[in-house]
């Protein structure tokens, strides 16, 4: 069993920066590859990015790649999430998730946390 914590969200101008971070406990945490997604109001849940369990790997939607940056650090049980050249259009809830395969797929993902609210203002 893994539990996950968001937190790091806030309000943040356009432009800005902010890293989210996610707290997992349960001793396997270190095996999973971690996504994070993020959901506004009226859309469906979008995926972001992953990271596999061994930090060698990782995965970008377009959508971010080259603003967003996911990290890890299996000694805390702890995922990053940096966020950059942050645009109004980029808020919503961020959710962290946990998997056995690294995924853009919602439906891979086994363990979620509750989400962290990222505004950002024009």
């Amino acid at each position: 069993q893994v539990q996950l914590v968001e937190s790091g969200g806030g309000l943040v101008q356009a432009g800005g920066s902010l890293r989210l971070s996610c707290a997992a406990s349960g001793r396997t945490f270190s095996s999973y590859a971690m996504g994070w997604f993020r959901q506004a109001p009226g859309k469906e849940r979008e995926f972001l990015a992953a990271i596999s369990w061994s930090a060698g790997r990782t995965s970008y939607a377009d959508s971010v790649k080259g603003r967003f940056t996911i990290s890890r650090d299996s000694a805390k049980n702890t995922g990053y999430l940096q966020m950059n050249s942050l645009k109004p259009e980029d808020t919503a809830v961020y959710y962290c998730a946990a998997s056995w395969v690294l995924s853009s797929s919602t439906r891979n993902y086994n363990y979620w946390g509750q989400g962290t609210q990222v505004t950002v203002s024009s």
